[in-house]
């Protein structure tokens, strides 16, 4: 079994790396969290049922190393929505993966479905690996405060 996870290791990291933006980040580490725990469990407990616990183990915390670092962005992009004036910038970057944003809010207006839940349409400028891109999207309030994209 050692064997067979050695042998596929750098198969499985290799098409994790090559997924490009199909996976998030989070995705990406429950995917290399699994390989590494698979492997470590293997190597101490030299059975199947250690391999697959040290793969659940390696998956959990994967997915929350990977999923953190995408946290960070959508904190930043909810404050922007909730205390950016109006034709105002918003800018950061992420100290982890190295991207920068600049969200520009526009006025609140009614959610139609939900008059309680305001929205904001923003124009978002976001430079991810060197490439700056330009989009608009909306964002309304949810239930618990936070501010969801919409579009």
């Amino acid at each position: 079994m050692r064997k067979t996870i050695l042998t596929l290791l750098p198969f499985l990291l290799l098409s994790l790396s090559s997924c490009g933006d199909t996976l998030n980040k989070g995705q990406k580490g429950a995917g290399i969290g699994a390989a590494s725990g698979a492997l470590l469990g293997q190597a101490i407990g030299r059975n199947t049922e250690a391999t697959l616990i040290g793969a659940a183990v390696g998956t959990m915390l994967g997915y929350i190393v990977g999923n953190e670092m995408d946290k960070y962005d959508r904190q930043q992009l909810n404050y922007a929505y909730e205390t950016g004036p109006s034709g105002q910038s918003t800018a950061w970057r992420n100290p982890d993966s190295g991207n920068s944003y600049q969200v520009t809010p526009q006025p609140a207006y009614a959610n139609p479905s939900r008059p309680e839940a305001p929205c904001r349409r923003a124009e978002i400028m976001a430079t991810i690996d060197g490439k700056a891109e330009r989009t608009y999207t909306t964002a309304c309030r949810n239930n618990v405060g936070e501010w969801e994209l919409r579009n």
